[in-house]
């Protein structure tokens, strides 16, 4: 079979970043600008599409041949570019940025490209950026370019020329980018899901855009009163500068405040030191820093023409595990709602009854952030049925680490917290009911579920807010203590994976587990396959000893916090959260792919959680979707999974 190889340059008064591909293409100014192939190992072609030159009809043609392999870096935006003017079909796609995640790397062309070796020095990334913002976005008008809202190639034909040579450059880095790779082949079922991940995007969510709307006059209202109110406090002209409100809160409360973030906010709030007017400014300050307004704006900016939402998920966008991530509104991380009278607050800001919300609620930010998630509705004639795995995390561990009286815990009640509890402390499950003094040990066992999963400790639990929970610090040390003495067989598991990857790393030895999880390298990086036959991929792993002499081990990833490329350190727990979200990830493929097989249509998923549209009085049912979600794959004998979910008219979290 040939591949062709494809990159394209294009145009939009929409922007990409802030939009998102779909209303990106949807513009009714789009178009392709240029257009960069290359044959398997022939010489790289453009067609200047701007200067009148045309794609060859046997391209055009190969768009659509089954024979034709497709590829591109980010391949979604060139299929749904092309889709608008070609035939072209999702199945004969392949995407190099998929294989790249697969493999352990992360980021773009120019960041893949430069972990592999292979990339541009720095000065040729950054001429190529400034030329994709000349030529493929709106330009300010100004005296001295005419008034022009657009530049064109007969305005630099300099900039063009090397335009064009940029575009043929990216054809050349994704061959090379895939031709290292071709060892290490993605799994036709994760093309499947990359091709079911694409459908769901394309079909994407509505939105009651009355309700954003208000959402959005309803939070302008109440950032003018409280900047407003901020003022009268304090005397300032801009409240919201941080350095002029940390010297006003050190001038009247006498406090050397280093910042004014959320966590230092709260803290000075819960402090006994700041006057009436400083603590009356600090709550403003922490209302006025509510963010999920943010997302209400990232709506309206996405929203296409016909009030759907689409693009919000990232196939292989999690890094360590494979797991889809957010995109544009961020859905991954939506703030949860406790208001009762759901109904009630989401007709007051589609009507913009600011002083009825504060009359009711009080803190109408707080609302705002809560009602968040109840933006996003089903299409006309039809309902969400919403459905999500229970504890999928914790069963996947039980399962993987053979902690038998978990699983079956799982298999009958299913109250872990409970069970954790009785098991640390010794007491029946039966007893740890409301009402009973047994039951104040509950919050023990939360907390440890919570926390200790994956080799944490007592800085975990403190993490996870035990001490909030009114847990006393010097009672940690025993509740982990107790963890672990009750779950062996998941402490077991963390060491027997730590030593796997410990021996796999340095002598290249493979190693399975009894649960399926292997481990095997070569001389560029460590693999560990799961029970699905997915893998996980470390790259260029190695050890070093620490002061202790203890070997640590190191692998190349993009770093969490610095999104930098380089050396991270892991451990057996780590390695064991790893492979646990990338199991639990895999029950979620499988249930979305049993879902997709049965005529459901998937609106979007969050980690555990599908989001599907089900017609009104049609033959669809939750009962029916939550049984085909626990329909083990057979990867997966014996792991008892569950689900719970809802039917409504809007989203929410149960």
């Amino acid at each position: 079979m040939r591949t062709l190889s494809i990159d394209l340059e294009t145009y939009s008064s929409v922007k990409l970043q802030k939009s998102g591909l779909y209303r990106y293409v949807q513009s009714p100014d789009f178009e392709i600008l240029l257009f960069a192939w290359q044959y398997d190992e022939g010489p790289v072609q453009i067609a200047d599409l701007l200067q009148g030159e045309s794609i060859p009809y046997p391209v055009i043609l190969d768009l659509g041949n089954p024979d034709v392999k497709k590829t591109a870096f980010n391949a979604a935006f060139e299929y749904y570019c092309l889709s608008r003017y070609y035939k072209t079909f999702l199945d004969q796609w392949n995407c190099s940025m998929v294989h790249a995640w697969y493999c352990g790397y992360a980021g773009g062309l120019d960041a893949v490209g430069k972990a592999m070796g292979i990339s541009e020095d720095r000065r040729k990334m950054a001429e190529g950026k400034a030329l994709v913002r000349y030529f493929c976005t709106p330009c300010a008008p100004t005296k001295r370019n005419g008034g022009r809202r657009r530049n064109l190639p007969e305005h630099s034909p300099e900039k063009w020329q090397l335009f064009k040579e940029y575009c043929m450059r990216d054809v050349v880095t994704e061959r090379e980018v895939a031709g290292r790779l071709k060892g290490y082949p993605v799994p036709a079922q994760e093309r499947c899901l990359w091709a079911l991940d694409q459908d769901i995007n394309i079909n994407g969510v509505a939105l009651d855009m009355d309700f954003v709307n208000g959402a959005l006059a309803v939070s302008d209202h109440m950032t003018d009163a409280l900047e407003e109110e901020a003022r009268e406090i304090t005397g300032l002209d801009n409240p919201n500068s941080v350095a002029q409100l940390k010297q006003w809160i050190q001038d009247n409360a006498d406090i050397e405040v280093e910042s004014l973030d959320k966590q230092t906010v709260a803290e000075l709030l819960e402090a006994d030191g700041p006057n009436p007017d400083v603590k009356k400014m600090l709550k403003i300050r922490q209302e006025l820093s509510k963010t999920s307004i943010k997302k209400y704006e990232a709506m309206k900016a996405a929203v296409c023409d016909d009030g759907r939402v689409r693009g919000l998920l990232q196939f292989y966008g999690g890094q360590r595990t494979g797991r889809w991530a957010g995109r544009l509104v961020q859905i991954q991380n939506l703030p949860r709602n406790y208001i009762e009278s759901l109904d009630t607050a989401r007709e007051l800001v589609k009507k913009q009854k600011v002083e009825a919300l504060k009359t009711i609620y009080g803190n109408v930010p707080d609302v705002l952030s809560q009602l968040i998630r109840t933006a996003f509705v089903p299409g006309e004639g039809y309902r969400f049925a919403v459905a999500d795995f229970s504890a999928i995390e914790a069963r996947v561990l039980a399962w993987l680490a053979g902690e038998e009286w978990r699983l079956e815990v799982f298999r009958t009640h299913g109250m872990i917290y409970e069970a954790s509890a009785g098991a640390m402390f010794g007491v029946p499950v039966e007893k740890i009911r409301k009402g009973n003094p047994e039951y104040a040990l509950r919050a023990k066992g939360k907390i440890a579920e919570l926390a200790l999963g994956y080799q944490g400790a007592a800085g975990a639990l403190v993490q996870m807010g035990a001490l909030q929970m009114g847990i006393k610090e010097e009672d940690l040390p025993d509740i982990v203590r107790r963890w672990r003495a009750s779950n062996r067989r998941i402490q077991d598991f963390w060491y027997a994976v730590e030593r796997y990857a410990l021996d796999c790393i340095e002598t290249g030895a493979a190693a399975s587990l009894p649960c399926g999880v292997s481990f095997y390298r070569d001389a560029g990086r460590m693999m560990v396959q799961l029970p699905s036959g997915r893998s996980l991929s470390y790259v260029e792993p190695s050890l070093a000893s620490d002061e202790r002499n203890r070997k640590r081990i190191y692998y190349k990833g993009m770093d969490q916090k610095s999104h930098k490329w380089g050396m991270i350190q892991t451990y057996g727990g780590k390695l064991t959260e790893n492979i646990v979200q990338a199991v639990a990830r895999d029950c979620l493929a499988n249930a979305m792919m049993n879902l997709q097989s049965a005529g459901y249509r998937i609106c979007f998923h969050i980690h555990d959680e599908v989001a599907l549209e089900i017609l009104e009085g049609g033959g669809q049912s939750l009962e029916e979707a939550i049984q085909l979600m626990c329909q083990a794959p057979p990867w997966a004998a014996g792991l008892p999974l569950n689900a719970d979910g809802f039917v409504g008219d809007y989203y929410k979290k149960e």
